[in-house]
């Protein structure tokens, strides 16, 4: 294996379990169609990367990251619902995307084009990720007591605003590491089935977090390997074989 395919490999490794842990919160918080929307917030970026002849990758990355951060400071100063944030933001971000890219690099953005990584970006790509698992490894608790009472969590000296954004921002970057495998309309499914199936096996957090990432890391690995077998792009791949996984589940029964 050369040293590109070997960092493809880690790269999509990472992303993967990134997205396996960031997904468990993600579904508790009852955002799981706001992971589909959220990946959306990329197309201006990418809309106007191509525009300048930037890479696109760079522009979804910052259009993420304002809109995280837009998303938090409409929720903190309105009291909107995050999931309602999400929705006006995405609906906006995709109507401007929409009108900023056109033919194939379009079907590159929403679809995903892994191509060959260059040594920067599978550097940089790395790096987020691990800081992403770090963040939400060493948070984990104080998201679990976050998500049953803000009020519990203040009183427990945890900073619930900055813990809201940060967790925010380790979801936008989550999505931007995906983007180059599964493309804007699929990154969110990686996000979000993994930790589906996780909640059908998992009797703790930990458990779920393991299990998440586990099928997490399978279905990319096995959609990525499908798709090279095929000629065709790895997104549909890995969605598909992460549902798989989850109608699978659903044949357990729980226990009571």
């Amino acid at each position: 294996m050369t040293a590109p395919e070997l960092a493809s490999l880690a790269l999509s490794i990472s992303m993967a379990t990134a997205a396996g842990l960031v997904g468990c919160f993600a579904l508790m918080r009852r955002m799981a169609l706001a992971a589909d929307a959220m990946s959306h917030v990329a197309l201006p970026g990418i809309g106007v990367a191509l525009i300048m002849r930037l890479n696109p990758l760079a522009g979804a990355l910052i259009m993420l990251l304002l809109g995280a951060t837009l998303i938090w400071a409409i929720g903190r100063r309105t009291r909107i619902s995050t999931e309602a944030a999400i929705g006006v933001v995405f609906s906006v971000a995709l109507a401007i995307g929409s009108t900023m890219a056109s033919g194939e690099e379009l079907i590159d953005a929403l679809l995903g084009s892994p191509g060959t990584l260059s040594g920067w970006e599978a550097a940089l790509g790395i790096v987020t990720a691990v800081a992403v698992i770090g963040f939400i490894l060493r948070t984990r608790n104080a998201l679990v007591v976050l998500l049953v009472s803000p009020e519990i969590a203040l009183t427990s000296a945890v900073n619930v605003a900055r813990l809201d954004l940060y967790f925010l921002l380790a979801f936008a970057l989550t999505i931007a590491l995906g983007l180059r495998y599964l493309g804007v309309l699929l990154m969110g499914s990686l996000i979000i089935i993994p930790a589906a199936v996780a909640r059908r096996f998992a009797r703790s957090l930990n458990g779920m977090l393991g299990v998440s990432v586990a099928a997490a890391v399978f279905s990319t690995a096995a959609g990525t390997y499908a798709a090279a077998l095929t000629g065709r792009q790895s997104g549909p791949f890995i969605v598909m074989i992460a549902g798989g996984l989850f109608f699978l589940s659903l044949l357990r029964r729980q226990q009571i």
